[in-house]
């Protein structure tokens, strides 16, 4: 390359300039024609480093595409798509005084959750959950106070850009905790009471569905799927928690509906409606409960390090049996406020109110606590809990709970 006598001779006392030869030479000064010579030289040497650094990204582009190549085959049915796993889990200890004096003193590895995910291509994807709850069971399937249970195994759709389908076994479109229940999620090492009694979280069904997502942060979900089967003899009846069902030759006679539609199209808010309809929540004809339908709202409002969460659920149960039993109304809510004082560390305070149907699940609990993120996806927790039995001081309960749960 010739460039003009002017621009060389700028370049040279630019250069010269710059890196100080003008005032360090200690000999005879070099000749422009010296410097121009040794520019020129530098100058192929830049270009030659910049080859080698082109050449070694072409080749980490190529080793790189050979690496997903190499995790999709090895993945998949066929050898297509990507396979993804995930987990999460969370061990407690909990200290709590009853006032029949039946204390509680117990480490008790609640959850071990596997995540095993597949994506067939861009449109359609598999997503499934194992969970091991209380440690499982022995060798012969006698329980050891636990439970292996698949709560998620379906196959998802994309019919366009903004609604999908999705056919199997999958969490139901109720609550705050029932689809995203992670322990680094939430406040508390118990998750709520009130999504435990009166929404029977976890809660999962075999069935269809269909999502649409659209820009306004507006979406609807609608649901045919497996019912409850509520018990209605015994010391469980009537009650909701018992009538899950969880997808183990699970009786199909009476199908039921959830729907919700939900909003998050302000920065920080959440608000969520689900309605779920039952024609026969017992599925036996003539025993005196039928119709059922549960109804669902919560709020929640981020703030800065500053959460506010509200959520009511209500049944009305139709039927003889179930109203001579005063079951045929079980509701309840729950108010939580929590800070995080720095970005590892909040604190919180929530309020429950619960009415089911057995004595044991009528009353008003506090909790307080902190939680610890080590990091993001790791937690350690400390709660204080005070229960009021409605009916039954001998059912009240206090005590504090420590936890550690992760996520993957």
């Amino acid at each position: 390359m010739k460039y003009p006598v002017l621009l060389r001779q700028s370049i040279v006392l630019t250069a010269l300039t710059t890196t100080g030869l003008v005032h360090a030479a200690a000999g005879p000064a070099p000749t422009i024609e010296e410097l121009w010579t040794v520019i020129q030289a530098q100058q192929k040497q830049l270009e030659a480093l910049k080859a080698k650094a082109q050449q070694t990204e072409e080749k980490v582009e190529a080793t790189g595409e050979i690496l997903e190549q190499q995790v999709a085959s090895s993945g998949g049915h066929g050898g297509s798509g990507k396979t993804t796993i995930g987990g999460y889990g969370e061990l407690h200890y909990n200290n709590l005084e009853a006032g029949d004096g039946t204390d509680t003193k117990e480490i008790d590895l609640h959850r071990f959750v596997v995540y095993f995910g597949h994506e067939f291509n861009e449109r359609t994807r598999f997503v499934s959950e194992l969970e091991v709850e209380h440690g499982g069971v022995e060798a012969d399937g006698s329980p050891l106070d636990g439970e292996v249970e698949v709560e998620q195994a379906y196959v998802e759709f994309d019919i366009n850009d903004e609604v999908s389908a999705k056919g199997g076994v999958f969490l139901l479109p109720v609550g705050i905790i029932n689809e995203t229940h992670e322990p680094p999620t939430f406040y508390g090492v118990e998750r709520n009471p009130v999504e435990s009694v009166i929404v029977p979280a976890t809660w999962w069904a075999g069935g269809a569905a269909v999502t649409g997502n659209f820009a306004n942060g507006l979406s609807a979900d609608l649901a045919l799927h497996s019912g409850l089967q509520i018990p209605t003899t015994g010391s469980s009846a009537f009650r909701i928690r018992s009538g899950r069902q969880k997808i183990s030759n699970a009786n199909a006679n009476d199908l039921a509906m959830t729907g919700r539609l939900k909003y998050t199209g302000i920065p920080g808010l959440e608000l969520s409606g689900s309605v779920h309809y039952q024609n026969d929540i017992s599925q036996v004809s003539g025993d005196g409960a039928d119709e059922a339908t549960l109804l669902e709202a919560h709020a929640i409002w981020n703030r800065g390090p500053f959460t506010a969460k509200a959520l009511y659920a209500s049944w009305d149960i139709d039927g003889d049996a179930v109203e001579a039993a005063d079951a045929d109304k079980q509701d309840g809510y729950y108010v939580e406020g929590s800070y995080k004082l720095t970005k590892e560390f909040g604190v919180f305070a929530r309020f429950n109110d619960v009415d089911g149907v057995r004595v044991q699940d009528e009353f008003d609990q506090v909790d307080v606590g902190f939680n610890w993120w080590p990091h993001e996806d790791v937690v350690i927790k400390v709660d204080y809990m005070d229960r009021e039995n409605d009916n039954d001081s001998d059912r009240d309960v206090d005590g504090f709970n420590v936890g550690i749960g992760y996520q993957f």
